[in-house]
């Protein structure tokens, strides 16, 4: 996933998430990205600067991959166990959300491979979390 800054047509800035940039013009092409202060579908990429640390302070260590990694993948836990499971309903749910049918609000459930994809090329923002290792025994 990649986030890029992104600009309505009546000059409103937000961030969208995508799978790759080009996953993103293709979603606009479709008419897929939607300004979520004004609804337009008229929407452009804006310079999207990646952060890059130089330096660490002085005496810290930089974390490794895998503690950077464990600690995300811990607060995406955190923020399942207090979303609201809709199980075999997530898709709907997430589509009526983001089409502003419903009040939007974190939820999880069950979703298939290709119906996460589909969700993604809508511009919907879904995200498996991998289960805890408790809940795997």
């Amino acid at each position: 996933m990649i986030v890029l800054n992104l600009e309505c047509h009546e000059g409103h800035t937000f961030e969208g998430w995508f799978a790759s940039g080009t996953a993103f013009e293709e979603q606009a092409a479709r008419g897929l990205v939607e300004c979520p202060m004004c609804g337009t579908h008229q929407v452009t990429r804006r310079p999207t600067a990646p952060y890059v640390q130089t330096r660490t302070a002085a005496g810290s260590p930089s974390p490794k991959p895998q503690e950077i990694a464990a600690r995300l993948i811990n607060q995406l836990r955190e923020a399942a166990a207090n979303a609201e499971d809709v199980g075999e309903r997530f898709v709907e749910e997430a589509r009526r959300m983001h089409h502003g049918d419903i009040e939007t609000r974190g939820i999880k459930g069950q979703a298939s491979g290709n119906e996460i994809r589909d969700l993604l090329e809508e511009g919907i923002a879904v995200l498996p979390v991998p289960p805890a290792e408790k809940d795997l025994h």
